[in-house]
C-alpha cells in the first residue's frame, strides 16, 4: 500500500480535547477503509506565517499513513467539512521517517537549549554593549557639554 505524511492544522481556540477527537476521527476512517495510521504526532499550537481564515495561530497534527489512496480522499473530504480544520496537506511518500520528525527534534533542542539558559543575547560574557569600557550610552560618559551657541547663551 502507499505511504502518506498528512499535516493539518485545526483552530486555535479549539480545545486540546477536541483536536485529539478529531485525530481519532481520521485513524478511524483510514482504518475503516483498510489501511493503518503508522505514527501520530501532535506539534501544539504554533504561530502561522500569515493569517487563514481570520486565525494567526494553529494546532498543528502529523500523520503517518500506510493506506489506500481511497482512505486519503476520504480523510481530505472530511476535513474540507469540518470547520475546525484550517489547512491540510498529504505528501506520498517512499518510506516513513523513522524516530521524532524534523519539528519535533527542533522542539527539544530548543528545550535543551532553555535548560543550558541560552539563547537570550544578553546573557554571552561580558554582558550588554552598555557595560564596555568607554560605555555606549550618554550616562556612561558624564554629562553632556553644551554646544557654542547654547555655552554663548549662559554666558551673556
Amino acid at each position: 500500500m502507499p505511504l502518506y505524511e498528512h499535516v493539518f492544522l485545526a483552530r486555535q481556540d479549539a480545545s486540546t480535547q477536541q483536536v485529539e477527537e478529531l485525530t481519532t476521527q481520521m485513524t478511524g476512517i483510514v482504518e475503516g477503509l483498510g489501511g493503518k495510521v503508522t505514527k501520530t504526532e501532535n506539534w501544539g499550537v504554533r504561530s502561522l506565517t500569515y493569517r487563514m481564515n481570520k486565525n494567526r495561530k494553529a494546532y498543528f497534527v502529523l500523520m503517518n499513513i500506510d493506506a489506500p489512496s481511497a482512505a486519503v480522499t476520504e480523510i481530505e473530504r472530511q476535513e474540507r467539512i469540518s470547520e475546525d480544520v484550517i489547512r491540510y496537506l498529504t505528501v506520498r511518500v517512499e518510506e516513513h521517517e523513522e524516530g521524532p520528525s524534523a519539528m519535533m527534534r527542533k522542539a527539544d533542542r530548543d528545550r535543551e537549549r532553555d535548560d543550558r539558559g541560552g539563547g537570550f543575547r544578553g546573557d554571552r560574557e561580558g554582558g550588554f554593549r552598555g557595560d564596555r569600557e568607554g560605555g555606549g550610552f550618554r550616562g556612561d560618559r558624564g554629562p553632556r557639554r553644551p554646544r557654542e551657541d547654547e555655552a554663548a547663551a549662559v554666558e551673556e
